[in-house]
């Protein structure tokens, strides 16, 4: 079975439909993300993957089928004090730009996104690898697959 077949009713099931483009509606929320970067001092710039992932699902609100609980919130604006230097640590480490594209509703792991279209999860123990693309990473949390460490990927 592919992740498309696993995670494409998924998603339709929670709002997400192909074409789907909010563009308009989630680009205040990562005018949002990049002035708070700024204020932080670490300033992020969002690829074009991490955007191309907001355009589609952003404003989702994905809940995880085993723990309903349990939740991907698609916003980039939702953060702690001193993300952006965890962040701006993760992408030197990958020697690749990330982006926040959302959160998980658990303990506020956040998502993020490189210029590759890989996903990562920085969480309080660390940054975890999530996915070589949304439909992986999303079969993988469906799943609930073991986190891979994000030092796996460090350049």
């Amino acid at each position: 079975m592919t992740h498309a077949a696993t995670v494409r009713p998924w998603l339709e099931e929670h709002g997400w439909h192909p074409g789907r483009d909010v563009r308009d509606r989630v680009g205040e929320h990562v005018a949002f993300r990049l002035r708070d970067a700024e204020r932080q001092g670490f300033p992020l710039t969002p690829s074009a993957a991490a955007l191309g992932f907001l355009y589609s699902y952003g404003l989702l609100r994905l809940p995880y089928r085993a723990a309903s609980e349990i939740a991907l919130v698609v916003r980039p604006d939702v953060g702690y004090e001193g993300d952006a230097e965890d962040f701006a640590e993760l992408g030197a480490n990958l020697r690749r730009p990330v982006f926040p594209v959302g959160y998980e509703t658990s303990e506020l792991g956040i998502v993020l996104v490189d210029d590759l279209g890989r996903l990562f999860y920085q969480h309080c123990t660390g940054p975890y690898f999530l996915g070589h693309d949304a439909y992986e990473a999303f079969a993988r949390r469906l799943s609930g697959s073991t986190l891979r460490d994000a030092e796996d990927f460090h350049a």
